[in-house]
């Protein structure tokens, strides 16, 4: 399981699903939620638009949960890393707006499955995630200051273990 963030070097791009080579638009004053070959799930724009009003304080950001196929393309091209992930975040340096999600459908199936808990409580935990890398924290170098804000926000919410725990165990 891979949760590092990928990068596009700062650059703004549309972000209703389309990722890549996407022509530049000016974001939705909300966070928005695209579900791609999937029915959409209200409650799933609900926890964002939570996420935007506590953990990101109004700032913005778009997620894309599409399946692995897709996740696999962004992975590759972003990260040059040949595989599906389960969530990659795309930090944007364009004022209110921090950047975009994606989170494969496929893997948060599998891993509500192993951890025993319904599906949409695995996409609300790996939207967490991402909007944490948003924010600028990274598991992998901040000695912790990564897991212990996604603890505090999970019990917050009610959610289960989350990603870092999981790893580290």
């Amino acid at each position: 399981m891979s949760t590092k963030e990928g990068s596009r070097g700062g650059e703004r791009r549309q972000t209703s699903g389309a990722r890549a080579g996407a022509a530049v638009r000016e974001p939705a004053r909300h966070a928005s939620v695209t579900f791609r070959g999937y029915h959409a799930v209200p409650a799933l724009r609900h926890f964002a638009l939570h996420l935007q009003r506590q953990v990101t304080k109004g700032r913005i950001f778009d997620c894309l949960i599409a399946d692995d196929a897709e996740l696999r393309r962004l992975n590759r091209e972003f990260r040059k890393k040949d595989y599906a992930t389960d969530v990659l975040s795309f930090p944007a340096d364009a004022g209110n707006y921090i950047g975009d999600i994606a989170i494969s459908v496929d893997r948060a199936r599998a891993q509500a499955r192993e951890f025993g808990h319904a599906i949409h409580i695995e996409l609300r935990i790996l939207m967490l995630h991402g909007v944490l890398h948003l924010l600028g924290y990274d598991h992998e170098t901040d000695d912790g200051r990564m897991a212990r804000a996604e603890k505090r926000w999970r019990a917050k919410f009610g959610l289960p273990v989350g990603l870092i725990e999981r790893v580290s165990r």
